[in-house]
């Protein structure tokens, strides 16, 4: 499979590589890494072909996007495809202390408190603010980020941002920023299932980002969520496509999945189709990478990276040869749904 070849975002004219670069790890999700060895990294992505990079202010609570964008800022920008994303802002702490104790989301991120904003004013100045971490002068997708209760907490909440958004002014302003050609494309980030549906009940958007619902590991949105973004034409690009690393280190001690350890059965399912994907001379990784994109609706998959490896190995997986047989195998030893779209 060809990692960058050209593929169209729904109704949009935008084209993504089928292969792009996420930026959690540069925000310290799972451990702290150096300055130095994100320069490394971006340096290594870019040598290896890389133009498509996702970050987001809340990762490391500004800290991705001073990275990413130091490893860009001097690219040449026609050769870049930048998305970030909208719904947090933030200010420097009123008590540094207390914050200091009380901190738990990015304990080695940024120093700044965050407040979720989804309004007209809090969109713009949002994309404002991303503009000047990144040192970019435009980004290409503006993304909707966290607008649900495993992130707000409440439903209650839910409803009260929704409302920011619709009613107070959010997406009127990330309307207007792609009638300006400030960004190319809107979209909205999904963890979890329900809230595709939500969305579209409401708004028009051209894409979804969709992390954790849809990897080798499991696919809960073919039930409801992607047929009714593909009757709409909206597209997708899946991130955690590693469900959080299981599927790229295999079922090893202390691997991740869906950010939590794996539980025994979990380890289990993973090992049995490493088995697998090793009858067919396939790495887990590997397998794992190219499944998604067999989604007729799927543009592209950002694997995160924090180490000049990962991009390194993200192209070389996406080119490794994986057979029809493999996706037969798996769909008859029950490890992958059926109706999955592969070849």
């Amino acid at each position: 499979m060809d990692p960058f070849k050209l593929r169209r975002l729904g109704r949009t004219t935008v084209e993504l590589p089928q292969l792009g670069f996420g930026g959690a790890a540069f925000g310290n999700i799972f451990e702290v890494i150096e300055d130095a060895q994100a320069d490394t990294t971006m340096a290594a992505a870019w040598e290896a072909g890389v133009r498509f990079y996702d970050t987001s202010p809340w990762y490391g609570r500004g800290l991705s996007e001073h990275r990413i964008g130091r490893g860009l800022y001097l690219r040449p920008r026609d050769e870049v495809i930048l998305s970030t994303k909208v719904g947090r802002l933030f200010t420097s702490p009123k008590d540094v202390a207390a914050f200091e104790r009380s901190e738990r989301a990015w304990p080695n991120g940024l120093k700044f408190e965050h407040h979720h904003d989804y309004t007209h004013a809090g969109v713009m100045r949002s994309y404002e603010d991303s503009l000047q971490r990144l040192g970019m002068n435009r980004i290409d997708l503006l993304i909707i980020h966290d607008l649900d209760l495993v992130n707000l907490g409440s439903e209650e909440l839910v409803e009260h941002h929704l409302r920011e958004l619709v009613d107070g002014g959010g997406l009127r302003a990330l309307q207007e920023l792609k009638a300006s050609g400030l960004v190319e494309a809107i979209g909205a980030g999904v963890n979890r299932l329900g809230t595709i549906p939500r969305f579209l009940e409401r708004m028009d958007l051209d894409f979804f980002l969709v992390a954790l619902p849809y990897t080798l590991a499991e696919q809960p949105v073919l039930d409801e969520e992607f047929p009714l973004c593909e009757a709409r034409g909206v597209g997708v690009i899946i991130g955690g496509v590693f469900a959080s690393g299981i599927l790229a280190t295999g079922p090893v001690p202390g691997a991740r999945y869906n950010y939590e350890i794996a539980n025994a059965g979990q380890l289990e399912k993973i090992r049995r189709m490493q088995a697998v994907c090793a009858r067919h001379g396939v790495p887990l990784a590997a397998a794992a990478l190219q499944f998604t994109l067999h989604h007729p609706i799927v543009a592209s998959v950002i694997p995160g990276a924090f180490h000049p490896d990962h991009p390194r190995r993200n192209v070389e997986s996406m080119r490794v040869e994986a057979p029809d047989a493999l996706w037969a195998e798996l769909k008859h030893e029950g490890l992958l749904r059926a109706d999955a779209p592969t070849p």
